[in-house]
């Protein structure tokens, strides 16, 4: 291939037009996926804000009838003697502790609900277990609906092989795991309890996004430079002076 402009001659190899080809379709479609992955995230922030924003009474409602981060409004006991810590959930300013997961019992008869009470620290030991006692009375709760922690890599059991003493420490376990050991059905979704609401620790609730979409659309504009430094990097290295008799008798 050799194309002529002005003085110049652009003839890149067919090897350079084969790369560069390929190099740009591979940042122009990682530029592309990180854009998609700005717009799911911030969907999410947006879900997050308006479910926050309108309470639904769910008397009688199954969670799995609701949005994600729809704020409820429930009825129940909580079961103090069986609830769940949750291991390795750093506070909002990066502390070690836990997160409470205590089952509580829906008036309406539909059976029960794991509601996240908030973080507490670390012990001093691992066996200093923190105490998350609750009063055993029916109460109103108030949150909002999320899925239990999903780990990046999910490695081993929920709990300790043996492990029967309440509260029961647990990393990232599933709804089964969940399940097996309440010996009780739950609802899919859990209710994080709402910051002014009694009965609570510490709850700065978040989307779960990992990182905010801003991050997706710094590494999209990454991508896209690299696709355009590909370019420029072909044109530069494959462009030159026409040969003097070129000049003087182009084609």
């Amino acid at each position: 291939m050799s194309l002529r402009i002005g003085r110049r001659v652009f003839a890149p190899p067919a090897c350079g037009l084969v790369l560069t080809g390929l190099a740009l379709a591979a940042f122009l479609s990682l530029g592309n996926w990180q854009l998609g992955r700005a717009r799911e995230k911030q969907a999410l922030a947006d879900s997050f804000a308006a479910g926050s924003r309108d309470t639904v009474d769910a008397t009688g409602l199954g969670f799995a009838d609701l949005p994600r981060y729809q704020q409820v409004r429930l009825r129940g006991t909580y079961d103090s003697a069986r609830q769940i810590l949750l291991d390795n959930m750093p506070s909002s300013a990066g502390r070690p502790g836990y997160r409470v997961l205590t089952p509580l019992e829906r008036a309406d008869g539909r059976g029960w609900v794991l509601v996240d009470r908030g973080w507490v620290p670390l012990g001093a030991t691992r066996a200093d277990l923190p105490d998350v006692t609750v009063a055993g009375v029916e109460r109103e709760v108030i949150g909002v609906l999320d899925g239990l922690p999903v780990p990046g890599l999910r490695v081993g059991p929920a709990a300790a092989p043996g492990a029967s003493g309440w509260p029961r420490v647990m990393l990232f376990p599933t709804e089964a795991d969940v399940e097996s050991a309440l010996a009780a059905d739950v609802e899919s979704r859990i209710v994080l309890l709402d910051p002014g609401a009694p009965d609570g620790f510490e709850r700065t609730w978040r989307p779960s996004l990992g990182f905010g979409p801003e991050r997706h659309l710094g590494y999209a504009i990454q991508w896209f430079a690299f696709a355009l430094v590909a370019v420029v990097m072909l044109i530069a290295l494959n462009l030159r002076r026409a040969p003097p008799d070129e000049e003087r008798h182009p084609p």
